[in-house]
């Protein structure tokens, strides 16, 4: 909501940041390439460093360093003292320190910045028109494991730190019927089946995915010599009447069915329903837009429903978890459990009604 007592001297200046936010963004992006964040955090502790001294140390020219330091220290990035001296401030210590805002300044950069040009064109058409600045796909999951390296480091970073740190957590909730088979849909480069692997010796895992991704990530279960428990499945959900195989104790879905549309979520979750037996457990773990605790997670997971939007797909988004509950009602599945997983994360367990 509007905060309608905001002077207009203080909203015009909001207004003026958003009108120039890209400018601050790659003046960022800069300040962290060339080292001279860095540079100057590495000197707090002699009362900070000029623009001379970070020429002499970087071989950079003193204008450049200027425009860059000159726009950071008003945008609160870095101060200057009386004397010239430049420090990181808390904010421009986390652009550059900080594990989380690491990751989503790189997706920012490298993933999506360029692409994100044409998003009103997205809007109008419902497609992901500026996936064209990577490559020539339908969808960026097609052409994952087409990515320039760069570009690939950054995608899957982004998305395994948002999932990562509560495996451990996850896997207890996974095993805790202990289930022998498990379908991982949406395997992406085998992280989780690897994991589950290592964590229980017993399961066999079939990974379901798109051709590119089941190569990588059959290819990296094969290293750490889990070939044998693991198989995989091919599949494309947008192509008509998907189907999966049945034996499975549990399927399971870590952040997979945020990217499709509603129609699409409905069409893969009645699929599973139809290869579910009565006992067979249906997890779904997602970070959903209503169950964030801090505005600045919900913030994000709204800036990735701009990327699912423009680069992604065309028709995806971050969902509040009503969405999901009405769905999983109308797939033909009953919600047993809904279960909170670490700071983001929600587990809906359930069954074939």
């Amino acid at each position: 909501m509007e905060n309608n007592s905001l002077k207009a001297i203080d909203a015009i200046q909001e207004a003026q940041k958003i009108a120039c936010a890209p400018f601050v963004f790659q003046a960022t992006i800069s300040l962290r390439k060339l080292g001279i964040f860095s540079l100057i955090f590495d000197r707090r502790k002699k009362g900070g460093i000029t623009i001379d001294e970070i020429s002499k140390e970087l071989s950079l020219s003193t204008y450049g360093i200027g425009v860059l330091l000159e726009i950071a220290e008003s945008s609160n990035i870095v101060s200057k003292d009386a004397s010239g001296k430049f420090e990181l401030t808390t904010t421009g210590y986390f652009l550059n320190y900080n594990e989380t805002v690491n990751v989503n300044i790189n997706f920012t950069n490298e993933v999506c910045y360029k692409g994100l040009f044409h998003l009103d064109e997205s809007i109008k058409t419902g497609k992901p028109e500026g996936l064209k600045e990577l490559g020539n796909w339908d969808t960026i999951y097609e052409g994952l494991s087409q990515l320039t390296p760069e570009v690939q480091k950054s995608w899957f970073e982004f998305d395994h730190h948002y999932s990562d740190a509560v495996f451990t957590e996850a896997q207890k909730i996974v095993f805790r019927s202990q289930p022998k088979t498990i379908f991982d849909i949406g395997g992406n480069t085998g992280k989780f089946a690897i994991s589950s692997c290592k964590y229980n010796d017993e399961v066999a895992i079939k990974i379901i995915d798109l051709p590119g991704q089941l190569n990588v990530a059959l290819a990296n279960v094969k290293k750490e010599g889990f070939e044998n428990r693991v198989s995989g499945y091919e599949i494309d959900w947008l192509k008509d009447n998907p189907s999966i195989p049945t034996g499975a104790d549990t399927i399971w879905m870590c952040q997979f069915l945020d990217c499709f549309s509603e129609d699409e979520i409905l069409k893969i979750l009645t699929t599973c329903v139809k290869s579910m037996t009565d006992e067979t457990e249906l997890l779904i773990m997602e970070t959903f837009t209503d169950r964030q605790r801090f505005d600045n997670a919900k913030f994000i997971l709204e800036a990735t429903s701009i990327y699912f939007t423009v680069m992604a797909n065309g028709n995806s988004k971050m969902y509040p978890a009503e969405v999901f509950l009405k769905l999983i009602d109308k797939a033909g599945l009953v919600l047993k459990e809904d279960i909170s997983v670490g700071e983001y994360h929600t587990i809906l367990s359930c069954k074939k009604k």
